[in-house]
């Protein structure tokens, strides 16, 4: 999902002063930012970072020249953000351990559901750099090339962290129907 023509409008009036555009633009990204984060550095820390996150974006949002680049913006501060959190803290998000069903997954024409993504994408199996490009590329709904402009990584590279990550799950999952 990229920019709205809405969301660039907003970004062109919040950069010429518009206190209420500016909140409608931070309110209409916030929940997207705050899931990202969340599966990033874990649910005690995504306040914090997503406060962080707004607070750089307030402040460097007059300094983007292309309002329909916002969103690919927005997930890019986030990115940062919490990558320096995790260096900061060296730490690992918290992780939820599940029972999965390997007969459970989707095929390739179908997704999960929220929640079933989320318990997906949740498991320690997955690294943080391969968690980050599921989460842009399934849950925000994000291209490959959008995901590699976000994360300012190659295509080639957000490809190979989408297998390594999808990998990661299958395996895990495999190994988990067999110790039943």
């Amino acid at each position: 999902m990229g920019t709205s023509a809405q969301e660039a409008q907003w970004v062109l009036r919040a950069q010429c002063g518009d206190a209420e555009a500016l909140e409608l633009l931070l309110r209409r990204i916030q929940p997207g930012l705050r899931r990202y984060i969340r599966s990033l550095v874990g649910a005690s820390h995504a306040d914090d970072v997503l406060q962080e996150v707004l607070v750089i974006m307030y402040r460097k949002l007059p300094h983007l020249h292309t309002p329909e680049l916002f969103r690919p913006w927005a997930y890019r501060v986030a990115s940062r953000s919490s990558f320096r959190h995790l260096r900061g803290v060296k730490r690992w998000p918290e992780q939820f351990e599940e029972d999965f069903d390997v007969q459970e997954l989707p095929t390739l024409d179908q997704f999960p559901p929220a929640d079933r993504l989320q318990e997906l994408l949740n498991l320690n199996c997955i690294s943080l750099v391969s968690r980050a490009v599921l989460e842009l590329h399934f849950r925000e709904e994000l291209s490959l090339p959008e995901t590699a402009a976000i994360l300012e990584i190659p295509l080639g590279t957000v490809k190979s962290r989408l297998a390594y990550g999808l990998a990661a799950i299958r395996k895990e999952l495999t190994g988990r129907k067999e110790t039943k």
